[in-house]
């Protein structure tokens, strides 16, 4: 294994970037072994590896208590519990606001509360909780609302409420304010005045939620609530924490590993029968993994809310109905067919748009008519092509625009997006360091580019220029194996913050390439050693890397990529999802 910076000496790739050693050289990999040294190269202490090759929740919880206003709220619930009332659950209707609003119900509802949930409709109410519909809420008995996934940024909402007698707490995860809005608690480990807690701020609000749940259920012991009905198990609903905090792309570090990690085992018994259904409709057949639970299952249920019912998550989730269950799960299947045809039409218009950014160090992108349901979806492909921070948005017939953002690596998007918010320029934004949502008038999106352009600028300039392609192993043709596709599985789950191994192999010749499907390119590999593997560039097809893939015959590259298990045929065997490809020659 050569100390070279640069792996395989690539100094400069097809795609125009550098190959560089994930947390420096590599000289120890051969020493400690490669599952030792990616937990390593992510981030984790030498003295701290058993608990992350296990991550358990026992290993990973905090004490709930640690949180600011957390004793407040779970105090509040039990006694609402106990007394009676009825209690509502505001959620978003993305899938981690459907996660932590079934989360929360299934919570109440074993511990005997009487629990209802409202989910805004995105293209009537919008994000987040309303004035109206708080107040509404309360006038029709409900005792206590408990936002989920929202509510840390709602001033004027949370207000109308107090003033007309509700009593609201929110649980969110999204960056807030110095100032809070009025409410009984607000459990956010993104809090500025958060002290022990904010070492949490990755969490998912469905994190948060489970967090609320077992402060909830220790305050409920203490009371006697148990003493004669069961103690509800909170382990046993980590399939649905898993799935919001893979689906909201938060990093899976810390707690987050152990939610996903157990959780997927959870899931693999499918006793949710909402997931199970789910399952099937996404066909399914096999435990499921990560990558399952951010591209095949949570899509479908944030095509409800995005083309669809809001509420088709959390009825999903929460219900108990195997028949109710398959009837939602196919209605589901079939909204995310329709949210790919309309994010494959808005796409080709919004690429488009940001041709005519420029070298704007921040892509805004507007458009009549483009459907509010896939505009954030379009912004993570904008983000990913260009190599920068890219908002989209929608704009009605009004002229009002509704925008979703996705940022890159080292550029907090989120903050911006607050502070434009608060210098006037938006009539509401707020969101995370990778994600922000906004509105803003027609006539003053210019006005917010070059707001962005001066806030964010020099962030973006850093993060590009550090950007490389940070790989994991390089390994000749040979070792492209079975036999490392599943060692490097074993260090999993991945996602954000705890990214997938990449591994550079070669150098190889290209027996064969096509392109298949929508825009993929197809290509088989060997190696003077013997050596012969399938690679896949996924939407590919029209970038510098698919020509490259389509024209070199004759020519040997080094290509890099994600080592996957392929089952297709009569044994397994590895091939390669391609992320760059360097010449050899």
């Amino acid at each position: 294994m050569s100390a070279s910076s640069h792996v395989f000496g690539v100094k400069q790739s097809i795609l125009g970037q550098p190959w560089r050693w994930r947390g420096g050289a590599a000289d120890g990999l051969e020493l400690t072994g490669i599952e030792t040294q990616l937990y390593l190269s992510r981030g984790c202490p030498n003295d701290d590896l058993e608990r992350h090759r296990t991550p358990t929740i026992r290993a990973w919880m905090p004490d709930p208590s640690i949180f600011q206003d957390m004793d407040t709220a779970a105090r509040r619930i039990a006694a609402a519990i106990e007394a009676g009332e009825r209690i509502v659950v505001f959620g978003d209707y993305d899938v981690d606001g459907a996660t932590s609003a079934a989360l929360l119900i299934r919570l109440l509802r074993a511990a005997g509360a009487e629990a209802g949930y409202y989910i805004p409709d995105r293209l009537m109410e919008g994000y987040g909780p309303s004035a109206e519909a708080l107040v509404r809420l309360g006038r029709e008995g409900a005792g206590l609302i408990v936002t989920v996934d929202c509510g840390a940024q709602a001033f004027e909402a949370l207000s109308a409420a107090r003033d007309s007698g509700v009593e609201v707490i929110v649980v969110d995860h999204h960056q807030c304010s110095t100032a809070l809005p009025p409410a009984v608690a607000i459990v956010n480990p993104n809090r500025l005045d958060e002290t022990d807690g904010a070492a949490h701020g990755h969490l998912a609000a469905v994190g948060v939620a489970f967090l609320l749940a077992a402060a909830v259920v220790r305050e409920l012991r203490s009371r006697g609530r148990f003493r004669t009905m069961a103690e509800p198990n909170l382990l046993e609903w980590l399939d649905i924490v898993a799935l919001g905090t893979v689906a909201d792309v938060v990093a899976l570090k810390g707690l987050n590993r152990a939610f996903v990690a157990q959780g997927l085992k959870v899931m693999a018994n499918r006793r949710n029968v909402g997931l199970a259904a789910l399952m099937d409709a996404a066909r399914l057949t096999k435990p499921p993994s990560a990558t399952d639970l951010g591209f095949a299952l949570g899509p479908r249920i944030n095509a409800g809310g995005r083309v669809g019912k809001s509420d088709l998550g959390v009825r999903l989730l929460t219900t108990q109905d195997p028949e109710e269950a398959a009837a939602i799960a196919e209605e589901l299947n079939r909204l995310n067919e329709e949210r790919r045809a309309l994010e494959a039409l808005v796409l080709e218009q919004a690429e488009a748009a940001a041709v005519r950014t420029g070298n704007a160090s921040v892509a805004v992108v507007s458009g009549a008519g483009w459907h509010p349901g896939v505009i954030g979806i379009v912004a993570g492909r904008l983000k990913e092509r260009l190599n920068k921070p890219a908002i989209v948005i929608g704009l009605d017939e009004a002229g009002v625009g509704k925008g979703s953002g996705r940022s890159i690596s080292g550029v907090d998007l989120g903050a911006a997006v607050i502070a434009a918010r608060e210098s006037g320029l938006l009539s509401a934004g707020g969101g995370h360091a990778m994600a922000a949502g906004l509105t803003v008038e027609e006539g003053r999106i210019a006005e917010l580019s070059g707001f962005l352009e001066d806030r964010l600028a020099a962030a973006v300039a850093r993060a590009r220029e550090a950007a490389a392609l940070m790989l994991d192993c390089a390994v000749a043709p040979r070792g492209v194996s079975i036999d490392l596709a599943e060692t490097l599985e074993g260090a999993g789950p991945y996602g954000s913050g705890w990214p997938s191994p990449r591994v550079a192999a070669g150098p190889f010749g290209v027996v064969s390439c096509d392109v298949v499907g929508q825009g993929h390119v197809r290509a088989i590999l060997a190696g003077q050693d013997g050596g012969r593997l399938k690679a896949m560039a996924f939407r590919h097809g029209e970038t510098q890397l698919g020509a490259a893939l389509l024209a070199a015959r004759g020519r040997k590259l080094y290509v890099a990529g994600r080592v996957k298990r392929d089952d297709w045929g009569t044994r397994p065997q590895a091939e390669m999802h391609l992320d760059d490809a360097a010449w050899a020659d």
